[in-house]
This record gives structure tokens, C-alpha cells and sequence, in this order.
């Protein structure tokens, strides 16, 4: 990346970036100019550390890794999960078009066959829910998934549960503990539920593990798995069996799992939760800022403005991490589904020529929701030796409508309040003779403001973060689709599970790498 020009200039102006704790520097002129409005959100940034010199050298990196151009590709269905000269996926990457209904189709053949894939499984979607509100026979549903399959269906299920149908009940597996299925289990009135078994593969360990265990337990009450039981999965996978489950969805190659929540691994959950027509807004939402996402000011581009302030944050100022706090209780898992989103996509070392990067990728992200966040670990972010970057998310109204006045300001008020003071306590610190009081600000931060988390602002706010991850990794030039680096573990982890069936099945020549018996020797 820093043979790139602009990279030279924003390495020249870092060492002398701007000291937002200085006087004069967070003024109110300051908030008013570094703001980015598009598709109902506001991106608040004059609490980043940067000056219009270094929002003119980002706009410049941008043109120069040509990230409008690669944003095009990718939606129109171009090779852009590949590593050259190496075995790789080497797949279009096309989440874009589990969206892209609402306009003229995109040219491109491979974006229009996706896109008509995509149509059909929505429009099945839609037919079945409608039968399963007919029938009226089942109000439950039970997720069995992990990673993609669980924490994005999960994440943007919580943050419109406000909206959830009249009797209906949520319930998810993702863990391979065996409390977790359990658990689950317990709770759940098995008759009226509907069990979906989300992996793209078709072979996940963990998803393949539960689903047998409930399986087992319909069979001891008595019940019929296939009308119970639904799948979404790849064509020809081993859960592409219409004799073992009453309907099966389909994903595709060029979805990755962590981008899936607006296919059908997000879908089937929001609609039978909240209702097809919910659904149908999440999708316009993303939708939306998909066509934003090709816009070339990255004044007007929020996803690109947020990708390239990461990147000042991360390869220019030296931060190591990034904070994810949204002031919306409906947003409380957002952070998981975000970190997995980043970490998993450009948690990279090598760049798609299969050289060593020289340079750092992608941040640590982690997060909690405010206020609770106050009152935990915001010492640290405020008197702490590490500095730690925060993207902070809000909205101006809450969600149920129902706010009232305590002591003069409603809830929300109380909420906005709180998340506007930390924004600025962190850029501007505190000057006090006590130095258990010194605050020293200069701590960069930025505010995503929307109007309010409806289904259509939830799908922008996925699209946002979709695009700021993928913008980051066509400047690193990193493969951002593919997720290599949880192979390993989960080879080691079989090779653990051979020896415990070989013990089981009392084999006399069962071998194990003398690391493995290390740890293993610990069980027995």
C-alpha cells in the first residue's frame, strides 16, 4: 500500500497530525464541516484526527487503488475472491445481489444471473411464509447455524425484536456445547416448531452435531423431523435433500457466510419473525447504500469515508484497535456480528499476489452497547496508556415510541446525551492540575447518526459496514472473501476427535502427535 503517492503524503502528514486536545482545534466550525449525510445516516468525524490535507490525500488513495472501480467490479460480478499464483476460491463475490430488486438490474451478465437466483429464493420466501401463516401451526423457530449462519441473522433479529409477530419465539444453536442445544431444547414447544439448519457446505461440525441431537429428540416425542425441519444450504450440498427437510433454501458460492444475512440465512429468520414486508425494507436499505457505495466523493461515500478513516487510524497514526459502541439497545449484538464482518475478511498477511504484506490489515474490533460500555471499560479509553479509535452508532428516536420524561429529559435524550459527551470528552480531554483528573484527549472518534433503527435503516447500516470492510481491503490489495485461517484449528481439532473414537472403540494402535497427548493427558 505505501507505494501508492498519497500513502507518501499521509505517511509526511501523520508526524505532524492534528492534536484535537490543543485549543481552538474541536470547534464548533470543526462539527460542522467533517460531517457526511446519505441514505439516513450522518457520518460525524471532526472528532478524527484529521485536517482537509488529509481528506484530500484519502481521496487521492482512493483513486489511486481504485477502489471505485473495484466496488464496480465486485457488484457486477467479477473474479474478486482470488489470491494469483496460488489454489484459491477464486469466486465473484455478489452479496450485492440478494438485494439488487429494486431497480434496473445490473449489466453485467453474472450480476443479472445472480441477481435472478437470488429473486427466486426470495419469491419461495415469500410463498412459504405465507403458507406457514395459513396452516397456523407453527409459532416458534429454532436457528441451528455457527459464524455467517448465526451472528448476523442473530445480530439484526435483536435489533428489530421490538417489531417480533404476535406469538411468535425465537431460539438459537450455534455452539457444539452441549449446554447450549440443551438448553434450547428446553425451552422450546417442539410441535409448533420450525427447526432450520443453516450451512453453506452442508458439513459444519458443530451445525451437523446439533442438528442430530434435536433430530434425536423429535424422534423420542414422536414427531415428524421433515415437516419440522428446514435447510438453507448450497445446491448439491449434503442438506440439498428435500426427503429429509420440508423445504430447503438456497445460498451460492459467491455469498461468503459472513455477508449471507440479506440471503436467505438472515431472510427466512426476519420474515417469519417480523414478516415478509420487514424483510422486504431490510433489503431496500442495503440496497441503497450498494448504489451510494459507488459514488467517488468520498465526502458523499460514508462506507468509503469510514473505510479510509480506519485506514489513517490504523496505517498512518499506529492504532491497533477499533471500538464498536452503539448507543441502541437493539444494537447489542452488533458488535459481534461486526467483528467477525472485519476480522474474518481482512485479518490477512499476505496480498493477492501471495507476497507478505509490509504493512498492518485489519484492526482488532470489539465493542459493547452504551451507556452500559460508561460503566465498564471507558476508563480505559479515556485515561488508558492505549488509544483506542471508537465508531460510535445512534439514533435520534428510539424504537418503541414510548419514551417519557424523568426529570425533565426522556430516556432518549438522556441515551443522545451520553453518547455526544464521550465523543467529545475523548477528542478534547481535560486539562486539571490533579493528575488523577487529566484527561488527555486527542483520542479519535467518529459518529454514525441515523433517524431511526427501522428494517430499512438495519439494512443500510449491514451495507455500510459490508462496504467499509471490502473498501479496506481493495486498498490493502488483501483478499478480503476468503477466510482461510480457521482451516487449521479445525484439522487439528478432527485429528483430537479421531483419537477419542478410536479410545471409545478400543483401538490398541491409536497415535496422536506427542502435543496433542500433552494436552489430551490432561482427560484422562
Amino acid at each position: 500500500m505505501m507505494k501508492y503517492k498519497a500513502a507518501q503524503t499521509l505517511q509526511a502528514l501523520a508526524k505532524n497530525a492534528i492534536n484535537l486536545a490543543q485549543p481552538n482545534q474541536l470547534t464548533p466550525e470543526r462539527l460542522k464541516t467533517y460531517v457526511s449525510e446519505a441514505s439516513d445516516y450522518k457520518l460525524l468525524y471532526g472528532t478524527e484526527r484529521v485536517t482537509p490535507e488529509v481528506i484530500q490525500a484519502l481521496q487521492e488513495l482512493a483513486v489511486e487503488a481504485q477502489v471505485f472501480e473495484k466496488m464496480a467490479d465486485m457488484q457486477n460480478g467479477q473474479i474478486m475472491n482470488f489470491i494469483q499464483n496460488v489454489p484459491c476460491e477464486n469466486r465473484a463475490v455478489l452479496h450485492t445481489a440478494t438485494r439488487d430488486f429494486f431497480d434496473d438490474p445490473r449489466t453485467s451478465s453474472a450480476a443479472k444471473s445472480a441477481t435472478d437466483l437470488a429473486r427466486k429464493e426470495v419469491e419461495k420466501l415469500h410463498r412459504f411464509i405465507e403458507q406457514l401463516d395459513v396452516e397456523n401451526s407453527i409459532d416458534e423457530i429454532l436457528m441451528i447455524g455457527i459464524g455467517g449462519s448465526d451472528l448476523g441473522p442473530r445480530a439484526h433479529f435483536h435489533a428489530l425484536e421490538h417489531l417480533l409477530r404476535k406469538k411468535r419465539q425465537v431460539h438459537f444453536i450455534s455452539n457444539v456445547d452441549p449446554d447450549e442445544v440443551n438448553a434450547a431444547l428446553q425451552k422450546i414447544n417442539a410441535s409448533r416448531t420450525l427447526v432450520v439448519i443453516s450451512s453453506k457446505s452442508g458439513s459444519t461440525l458443530e451445525t451437523n452435531t446439533n442438528e442430530q441431537i434435536v433430530r434425536n429428540r423429535f424422534k423420542e416425542l414422536g414427531l415428524d423431523a421433515q415437516a419440522h425441519f428446514v435447510a438453507i444450504t448450497l445446491p448439491g450440498s449434503l442438506l440439498d435433500d428435500q426427503k429429509l427437510y420440508r423445504q430447503v433454501f438456497h445460498l451460492w458460492e459467491w455469498v461468503g457466510g459472513r455477508f449471507s444475512t440479506t440471503a436467505m440465512s438472515g431472510g427466512l429468520l426476519l420474515a417469519f419473525a417480523f414478516g415478509f414486508s420487514t424483510y422486504w425494507e431490510f433489503l431496500k436499505g442495503a440496497h441503497a447504500i450498494d448504489k451510494l457505495a459507488l459514488e467517488k466523493d468520498i465526502t458523499r461515500n460514508i462506507p468509503l469515508l469510514m473505510a479510509l478513516l480506519g485506514i489513517w487510524n490504523r496505517n498512518f497514526l499506529d492504532y491497533q484497535t477499533l471500538a464498536i459502541i452503539a448507543y441502541s439497545q437493539g444494537l447489542h449484538r452488533y458488535a459481534a456480528h461486526l467483528q467477525q464482518l472485519d476480522m474474518e475478511s481482512n485479518g490477512k498477511l499476505i496480498n493477492k499476489h501471495a507476497q507478505k504484506v509490509d504493512f498492518q490489515t485489519g484492526p482488532i474490533i470489539w465493542g459493547e452497547p452504551g451507556t452500559n460500555a460508561q460503566h465498564s471499560f471507558f476508563q480505559l479509553l479515556h485515561q488508558g496508556t492505549t488509544v483506542v479509535p471508537v465508531s460510535f452508532i445512534g439514533f435520534k428516536k428510539d424504537q418503541f415510541a414510548k419514551d417519557v420524561q424523568i426529570s425533565g429529559t426522556s430516556s432518549q435524550e438522556k441515551l443522545l446525551a451520553n453518547l455526544f459527551a464521550q465523543s467529545l470528552a475523548l477528542a478534547g480531554g481535560q486539562k486539571a492540575d490533579n493528575p488523577n483528573k487529566f484527561f488527555p484527549g486527542n483520542r479519535p472518534n467518529s459518529i454514525l447518526l441515523g433517524e431511526q433503527l427501522t428494517p430499512y435503516a438495519l439494512g443500510s447500516l449491514l451495507a455500510i459496514f459490508e462496504h467499509k470492510v471490502a473498501f479496506q481491503g481493495f486498498i490493502w490489495n488483501i483478499n478480503s472473501f476468503d477466510q482461510e485461517g480457521v482451516q487449521l484449528g479445525k484439522v487439528l481439532a478432527n485429528n483430537i476427535l479421531d483419537y477419542f473414537k478410536d479410545l471409545r472403540s478400543h483401538k490398541a494402535d491409536t497415535k496422536v502427535s506427542p502435543l496433542i497427548a500433552a494436552y489430551l493427558q490432561h482427560l484422562l
